[in-house]
Order: C-alpha cells, then sequence, then structure tokens
C-alpha cells in the first residue's frame, strides 16, 4: 500500500528519453526507466527494427516474448538516420529530449555525427548514455561485446560450475541485464547532478563492467592472497553449510553463514556433536571440509521431504528454501507480493504477465503498462510531441526518412497507458 500522504506520482514523470539502443542491456535500462515514469521513445531502424524482434523460439507468432518483455511502455518511431533528413529529424528530437541511450559499437555514433561532441553543443543539457562491450578505452575498446563474451573474459564463467567439472555460463544474461541496470543508477546520478547544475553528461557503462563487478568477494580473496577461484557448485566461496542439500523429493538451500545458525543447524539435524568435531569446529575449518560436511547434511536431509524439512527450518528461525524452477517461482504469491510479477497489456489485446520494477517507492511502485510496439508504430504521434508540422512529418515519411507503419494502432495519452500497483 502506499504509505505516503499524497497520491502516488511516478519520479521520472515527464522525464523524455530516446532509446537508440537495441537488444537487451540498453532495453533493460529503458524499461526500468519507463517503470519509474520516463517517457521512451524507442528510435528504430526499419523495418526490421530492434534485432531482438527476431529472437523467436520455434512455434512463436507476432512478437517474440523476449521483445515484449523488455519493450513495454515503449513507444516506437522509425528513423533513417543515415539520410540527411533523418538525421536532422533526430537532432531536433535531441534539443527537447532529456536523455539519449545507445549501445552502438565504440565509434559508430561519431561516424554518423551523432556523437556526443555533436550532441551536447544542440542540447548542453542532455544526459547521453552509452553501454559498450569493453568500455571507451583501453586496448579491446574497439572490440564489439556479446553477453557470453564477457561473462567469459571477465572471470565470471570461470567460477560457474560444479567443483572439479568444467566451467559453465550461468543461466542467466548478467551482463546484459546488470549493464542496462548500471547504466539506469548513472542515468539517474547525472540527472541529479543537472537539476542542481543545469549541465547533462556523458554516462558510459559496459558489458565487462557489469560482469566484474559481480566478482566482489572473488577479488577480495585474489587481491589480498593469490587465490585464484575456480567452481564450487552452490556452496559459497568463504562459509559453510551455505550451498543447495537434497532431501528426499527436492533440494533445499541452507545458509549457515555464521558460527549461531551453524550451531542450530547442527542441533535441528540431530548431530549437535558436529559443533565440536574438529573438521567443522569453526568456520575455517568448516569451509575447507565442506565437501564431506555436505555428505553428512545430504544424509541427514534425505529421511524426509522438503515440506517437511522446510516447515522444521522456519519454526527453528534457521535461513531456508526450497530450489523452485522459473515457473514455481513466478507463480509463487510471494512475486505478486512483491509487485515483480504484474499485469501488462498484450500487443493483440488483452493482458499478459510481466516482470514488473524491483524498486518500491512509499510501498507503490509504477507500471509501464502500453503493449509493446511494433517498428514505427507512433512515429507520427511521437514527431509531434517533439513540435513536427503535419506537413513537416508528411514530407519525413515521403523521403523515407521516417517510417510509420500502416498497421500502427493509435495510443492515448501517456496516463491511459499506466496503472499503480499498490
Amino acid at each position: 500500500m502506499n504509505t505516503g500522504d499524497t497520491p502516488f506520482e511516478a519520479p521520472l514523470r515527464g522525464v523524455k528519453v530516446l532509446e537508440l539502443s537495441q537488444i537487451m542491456a540498453g532495453p533493460t535500462c529503458g524499461l526500468m526507466l519507463a517503470d519509474m515514469g520516463a517517457d521512451i521513445y524507442k528510435v528504430e531502424k526499419f523495418p526490421a527494427g530492434d534485432d531482438a524482434r527476431n529472437y523467436r523460439r520455434e512455434g512463436d507468432s507476432g512478437l517474440p516474448a523476449s521483445f515484449m518483455m523488455l519493450n513495454r511502455g515503449k513507444r516506437s518511431i522509425g528513423i533513417n538516420f543515415k539520410s540527411p533528413e533523418g538525421k536532422a529529424a533526430l537532432l531536433r528530437m535531441v534539443a527537447q529530449a532529456d536523455v539519449l541511450t545507445e549501445n552502438f559499437r565504440l565509434g559508430v555514433m561519431e561516424r554518423l555525427g551523432l556523437g556526443y561532441d555533436v550532441l551536447r553543443e544542440v542540447n548542453p543539457a542532455l544526459i547521453y548514455c552509452s553501454v559498450t562491450g569493453y568500455g571507451r578505452e583501453g586496448p579491446l575498446a574497439s572490440k564489439g561485446g556479446f553477453d557470453l563474451i564477457l561473462q567469459a573474459f571477465s572471470g565470471l564463467i570461470s567460477v560457474t560450475g560444479e567443483e572439479g567439472g568444467e566451467p559453465v555460463k550461468p543461466g542467466i544474461s548478467i551482463a546484459d541485464v546488470n549493464a542496462g541496470v548500471l547504466a539506469a543508477v548513472g542515468i539517474l546520478a547525472a540527472y541529479i547532478h543537472r537539476l542542481r547544475t543545469g549541465r547533462g553528461q556523458r554516462v558510459d557503462t559496459s558489458l565487462l563492467q557489469a560482469s566484474m563487478q559481480q566478482l566482489y568477494w572473488y577479488a577480495a580473496s585474489y587481491f589480498s592472497r593469490g587465490i585464484v577461484p575456480k567452481p564450487s557448485g552452490t556452496a559459497h566461496p568463504l562459509v559453510a553449510p551455505y550451498q543447495v542439500f537434497r532431501c528426499q523429493d527436492g533440494r533445499m538451500a541452507i545458509g549457515g553463514a555464521n558460527q549461531a545458525n551453524w550451531e542450530r543447524i547442527a542441533g535441528l539435524l540431530g548431530h549437535p556433536e558436529w559443533t565440536t568435531d574438529p573438521r567443522f569446529d569453526t568456520p575455517e575449518v568448516r569451509h575447507a571440509n565442506r565437501k564431506k560436511l555436505a555428505e553428512l547434511i545430504d544424509g541427514v536431509l534425505a529421511a524426509d521431504t522438503l515440506a517437511v524439512w522446510l516447515d522444521r527450518f522456519d519454526a527453528a528461525g534457521i535461513p531456508a528454501g526450497p530450489v523452485n524452477d522459473v515457473g514455481q517461482a513466478l507463480d509463487h504469491e510471494q512475486a505478486r507480493a512483491v509487485r515483480m510479477v504484474v499485469d501488462v497489456d498484450g500487443p493483440e489485446g488483452g493482458s499478459m504477465r510481466a516482470l514488473g520494477l524491483p524498486i518500491l517507492f512509499n510501498g507503490t511502485t509504477h507500471v509501464a503498462r502500453a503493449a509493446p510496439p511494433r517498428v514505427g508504430e507512433d512515429s507520427t504521434d511521437i514527431l509531434r510531441e517533439f513540435e513536427f508540422s503535419d506537413d513537416e512529418i508528411a514530407a519525413l515519411v515521403a523521403c523515407g526518412a521516417v517510417y510509420q507503419t500502416e498497421t500502427g494502432r493509435r495510443r492515448e495519452a501517456a496516463d491511459a497507458r499506466e496503472t499503480v500497483v499498490s
């Protein structure tokens, strides 16, 4: 519920964001900003648009689910900014925008005459956010960036997998998603700076930085003692027992992150003598002997079901939880309770489920619920918002600088496209 004294208002309402980025990292940033109330104008090539529009599984029809997840609440304008007319139109929009995001390979925007040095002359208050693969400086800056490649380069893949086995890629796109989150954080910080000074600035992050940020504790071990971490399954790199264990009919995660929890775990499992066993009596030796400890714990847990053990651990106040599959996690009532699963407009009418904003403001969150757009669906309406006349719009469409899809549906005002989830 909203605990504030005034009606909820999305914090970024009225902020204009030109999203030139595509696929995942940049659109993740745009989705977060949209859910905080910003107007996201998705600037796309045509007729293909964002490459993610083609990321289909066998049997998919219409817009792919992956594209719909990251692009709800946005509007699409098709601009050929390689043409003089298209470039001029984009620059005119930049003059009225608050933020521009892009994730082109280093140097592409500069070659198009749309680099930050050019755009800040058009709009000194512009916040210009770039997401690159390896960053803007250094010997690898010119290389393209892909989530898998940067996870491998950064060391993330080297510490993922079963102990003694081959490294594996984490099941999620950590580099892309975290880069999008970092971009949003940087934009918000730059916006606060602009409120204070009136000046915009360039914000940069990369898939490499987004991957390496995940290595805090592994980096600490390496910097302090030269330890090169290896895969350890679900086990923690520093404490034990803190991993996934097997019950009679499923798996559960147990968090014995401190001595008090370890003593409660040993007592609950019926083996208080483990706390004085020289193999397990201190955090250091417990971690060194974590494989043997896991075998012993698995042996006890095998005597009963997951549900029984979870009840016992909860009653004892010991951190524990089931290993859910994705469906179980998304269908759980707790996901709804924290507004991470929300209902939004579907592209063909009706509604669909989506992931919400992982931030609440006074117990309330905003949802940009408009269905994800088709390429160029909103071109005409967007140009009108940026003060183009109907004659100017018609001329841009006629010369091929702007694309307005014939099947596009008109959208109502922003307030009609949004909802508040309390």
